[in-house]
């Protein structure tokens, strides 16, 4: 395993309320809490680009690096964080302090590889289902991401979490019959709609031409009128 980068973070006294945090976020830092590993939890400070650099990696979230406060070292991960949605600035983070002895459950991304035959040779369409997968493992084997290659598969084929080749070091939690990607058409989709309304269309139009036939029958004073309403 790489050595982890260091993210150097400042316990924040006193109150913690959503003035405070507003006060950090002011100074240019951002509001976070460290937890777990049976340790009470903790209020920090952190620098935000430091913390959209690890987000933006190639791990992201899953990213384990050491977070040092006042001197004292421990392993941690990202677990939560929170965007202000207009300017799109990261306002809070949530850490998790990591045993690298210890399994633990995160969900990994799922990174389709190839193009499958159903798509280059029947005209099919690649539908990714699954985009992450849920794994148990240690903190030093958790991957950057799940590599499926799909280029086998055609038309109206798939391939289900079960059929996944696996490192022993990693379990899967996700349910081994859920479907990752498959091969789809195009016109099984659309046309039977198309299709429904087409016949509803047609299915309607003759009880209205029926109906405008029976007024002119009955001695209608327009039946022009009926005729032209049926038309429409």
């Amino acid at each position: 395993m790489a050595t982890p980068e260091v993210v150097t973070a400042t316990a924040r006294e006193g109150r913690f309320n959503k003035n405070a945090a507003r006060r950090v976020r002011v100074q240019g830092k951002i509001p976070a809490v460290i937890y777990g590993a049976k340790e009470p939890a903790q209020a920090i400070e952190l620098d935000p680009k430091q913390m959209q650099k690890i987000l933006w990696s190639e791990s992201g979230h899953n990213t384990i690096f050491d977070v040092e406060i006042a001197g004292k070292r421990t392993r941690a991960m990202i677990v939560d964080w929170q965007y202000e949605p207009i300017k799109d600035k990261l306002i809070h983070i949530d850490l998790k302090r990591i045993a690298m002895d210890q399994t633990m459950k995160v969900e990994v991304p799922i990174q389709l590889i190839g193009v499958p035959i159903g798509v280059k040779e029947q005209g099919g369409i690649l539908d990714q289902v699954l985009r992450e997968l849920e794994i148990e493992c240690l903190p030093a084997d958790i991957p950057a991401h799940i590599v499926v290659d799909v280029s086998g598969l055609k038309m109206n084929e798939g391939i289900r979490v079960a059929e996944l080749e696996r490192d022993p070091k990693l379990k899967f939690l996700t349910d081994e019959n859920s479907t990752v990607a498959h091969v789809v058409s195009i016109r099984e989709e659309v046309v039977p709609a198309a299709d429904a309304v087409a016949a509803a269309a047609t299915a309607a139009e003759p009880e209205v031409v029926k109906k405008g036939k029976q007024d002119a029958e009955e001695g209608d004073a327009t039946p022009d009128k009926g005729a032209k309403g049926a038309k429409k």
